[in-house]
């Protein structure tokens, strides 16, 4: 089941996602790293970060539906998604720094069943009349294999911050 899912994220990424940058790469890590220019002041995407269930893809959720997603924008908020009779915490809301930084502890997807660290960081700051949003995510503690998809996973964030961006431009994913 997990190779199934690992499998099924791999192919996801390959569909045309945005692609960014994989930073670094070793035996037991990898680290992802999205920079794009927002044309909104970081105020609004600071408030957009938080209404994930407007802008993630439901293709990448455990219910099929997006808006079954929340993130707080509070230290110890639940990054999660109500599922039929039960739920999934995806991450908890580590530092919030309004208008700059939010920060989420956060082994996303397959990576939960892994036992990894994760970190997803998303960094705000003004720049040419709007934000410049520099998006990381940071996973240790990981095997040989789940750092060999450090792409797919690239794939699959790159595409989320990019539903991300045009949210905030135009109110639609």
């Amino acid at each position: 089941m997990r190779i199934a899912a690992l499998a099924a994220l791999a192919a996801l990424s390959l569909a045309g996602a945005a692609r960014a940058e994989v930073v670094d790469k070793g035996p037991s890590h990898f680290r992802l790293k999205f920079t794009q220019q927002i044309a909104a002041p970081p105020s609004k995407v600071f408030k957009a970060i938080g209404e994930v269930g407007q802008w993630w893809d439901g293709a990448h959720t455990y219910s099929g539906n997006a808006s079954n997603m929340t993130l707080p924008l509070t230290a110890n908020g639940c990054f999660c998604e109500a599922v039929m009779n039960g739920g999934v915490r995806h991450g908890v809301v580590e530092a919030v720094i309004p208008n700059s930084l939010i920060r989420v502890d956060a082994a996303l997807g397959p990576l939960q069943d892994e036992g990894v660290s994760a970190a997803l960081a998303f960094n705000l700051k003004a720049k040419d009349g709007g934000t410049e949003l520099v998006t990381t995510y940071n996973v240790g503690g990981a095997r040989d294999f789940v750092v060999s998809i450090a792409p797919a996973v690239d794939g699959v964030l790159g595409a989320a911050v990019k539903r991300l961006k045009a949210y905030v431009e135009t109110g639609k994913p």
